[in-house]
């Protein structure tokens, strides 16, 4: 069976090698950069099945990391390593691409938990069947299979995540959406991580929307949304 490849980037030696041992000792493949400038080249030879990223990082933080990552594989899971505390540093993990966000210090085994997670999640979603390749969805067609919302012939290339999202919203239209449903079945979990990473995958998908005047995702305070068309 092969074994689950991990990039981990971390510039504590000490701690890096912590988590490196006990990942391998879990079963895990694991490549350890601790600068990053050296990350994307690893990334390229290594082809990893999930990124581990420290947010500090010598030349290149975990931040712009995520951002070429991305630029290249829009599935693959990242989780961000960081000190920092505040809401806007959470925030814009997720914005860059992260998928998960744990914070400093921490123990391995809710990283491995974590990790487990995020690659079930993967899992699960790649093995969905999309039986309709189409949506018409007010103005816009929705390629689910190409993941690209079009209106006017102009195309827009979603993320997985906002894909889901928007099938998700379509799914349920015109009815009242569970917040916490919503998470649980995108996500996984209702965590205030992934809730604060729901926040900002709706505020792209109204500024994706907004070019018809018929649709509109309404906030429900303390219950969920509303999708009308």
């Amino acid at each position: 069976m092969r074994r689950i490849k991990v990039l981990y980037v971390e510039d504590e030696l000490f701690l890096g090698k912590i988590v490196k041992e006990t990942l391998e000792g879990r079963g895990f493949e694991v490549a350890m950069e601790t600068d990053g400038a050296l990350v994307m080249r690893a990334f390229k030879d290594i082809q990893p099945d999930i990124c581990v990223l420290d947010v500090m990082l010598p030349h290149k933080s975990g931040f712009e990391l995520a951002e070429d990552i991305r630029s290249i594989n829009d599935d693959i899971p990242i989780i961000f390593l960081t000190a920092k505390t505040q809401t806007e540093d959470v925030v814009k993990g997720f914005k860059t691409g992260g998928n998960d966000y744990i914070r400093k210090p921490f123990s391995m085994e809710e990283l491995i938990v974590r990790i487990e997670n995020a690659l079930r999640l993967k899992k699960n979603n790649g093995a969905e069947e999309i039986k309709t390749e189409t949506l018409q969805i007010g103005k816009y067609v929705f390629n689910l299979n190409r993941q690209i919302l079009t209106i006017n012939s102009i195309e827009r290339k979603l993320s997985y995540r906002e894909s889901e999202l928007l099938k998700y919203f379509w799914q349920h239209r015109n009815n009242i959406i569970d917040r916490r449903d919503m998470l649980n079945t995108i996500w996984g979990n209702d965590s205030f991580f992934n809730s604060r990473n729901l926040d900002v995958y709706i505020t792209k998908l109204r500024g994706y929307l907004k070019d018809d005047e018929t649709l509109e995702i309404i906030t429900i305070k303390g219950v969920g949304y509303r999708f009308v068309v």
